[in-house]
């Protein structure tokens, strides 16, 4: 799995977000995804929206991810 993978797959099921993924081992990666579907939902409910665009490569392809997930407003994108 590459970073720029999981980016297309974040993208496909968030449109219009901002993704940044970073990872050089192929299994650990780190995300920061900024997308207006989070205004108003707590921290959780963020990340399992974008583990749902992941789908069975989490847990599998995919070890692990560290997410950082903010609205436009709260990343200073508005």
């Amino acid at each position: 799995m590459t970073p720029e993978a999981i980016t297309q797959m974040i993208l496909a099921g968030l449109p219009g977000a901002h993704v940044e993924v970073y990872g050089d081992d192929g299994v650990h990666f780190e995300a920061l995804v900024v997308h207006e579907s989070f205004q108003g939902k707590l921290p959780l409910a963020r990340h399992r929206l974008v583990y749902a665009t992941l789908g069975e490569k989490m847990g599998g392809e995919i070890h692990a991810l560290a997410l950082k997930t903010l609205t436009p407003a709260e990343a200073g994108r508005a």
